[in-house]
């Protein structure tokens, strides 16, 4: 069990992950990233799937 944070704002998870805010909510969008919303506003993201999605990314380089 991690006790590590999962969970980040948008701002948080592009400071922490260096994916621009715009491709992080785009993911969200495609259904890639799982978030928390209030209303159409995207409120926290799922780190452990951002950091899948980056090593899917840098595995097809």
């Amino acid at each position: 069990m991690s006790i590590s944070k999962t969970w980040y704002t948008p701002d948080e998870a592009e400071s922490k992950f260096g994916v621009p805010k715009s491709t992080i909510l785009k993911w969200v969008e495609e259904g890639m990233v799982r978030s928390e919303q209030r209303g159409a506003k995207v409120v926290v993201v799922n780190g452990d799937d951002l950091e899948l999605k980056i090593e899917e990314l840098i595995r097809k380089k």
